[in-house]
């Protein structure tokens, strides 16, 4: 099998969102697709306190020579992938540095304390300003919403993939994904991920550089 090469080796990519979003399948797919392209892949996975709603956090360490430990070092994240916001600042702000890359969807889930009264979430621009702060290298996707378009909110995540594999810092692609799901899913799943991917995909296509 030909090898693709990285920017970057190891390339560590962080998927980070809360329970209930598919961040785990997420790093699942990403990781098949990057095996099927000869890479080495470990992903490291810690979940916060509840399985739905907690935060959810996956490394990637992506290689063309070797395995790695599954823990990012601190400040050496060189893609963060965000299904909620608060948690691309979270992540940011410990594996991140001024040169890492982020890619966020919009829409906010409130923790249970912000649904309590106990505290309060900072609106968008809030959040795009910190993440700014600590890396001009930010795009932002209303993954979400477009999902709910296409009936299943939880295709986001599906987005997000499509989204990262036209930003072009990783040797993946539209068959190399439908490659992928295809194992695994049947021809209608396969069809509504394929939109879920595209759409993505367009989202960043349409962006200015």
């Amino acid at each position: 099998m030909h090898q693709a090469t990285l920017l970057s080796d190891p390339y560590n990519l962080i998927i980070t969102g809360v329970g209930g979003q598919g961040n785990v399948m997420a790093s699942r797919v990403l990781g098949n697709m990057l095996s099927d392209r000869g890479l080495e892949v470990t992903i490291g996975e810690t979940f916060g306190a509840s399985q739905r709603g907690g935060s959810v956090m996956s490394h990637l360490r992506i290689s063309g020579q070797s395995a790695w430990s599954p823990q990012i070092p601190k400040a050496k994240a060189h893609v963060v992938v965000a299904l909620e916001p608060i948690e691309a600042l979270r992540v940011l702000m410990v594996y991140g540095n001024p040169r890492t890359r982020v890619l966020c969807n919009t829409r906010p889930i409130q923790p249970v304390a912000v649904i309590c009264g106990d505290a309060a979430y900072p609106d968008g621009a809030e959040i795009r300003q910190a993440i700014g702060e600590l890396t001009p290298y930010a795009r932002f996707v209303d993954a979400t919403d477009a999902a709910v378009k296409l009936g299943n909110p939880i295709l986001g995540n599906i987005m997000m993939i499509g989204a990262l594999a036209v930003m072009g810092d990783l040797p993946i692609g539209r068959e190399n994904f439908k490659t992928v799901i295809s194992r695994t899913m049947d021809a209608g799943n396969v069809a509504a991920n394929l939109a879920a991917y595209d759409m993505g995909a367009d989202m960043i296509g349409a962006m200015a550089p």
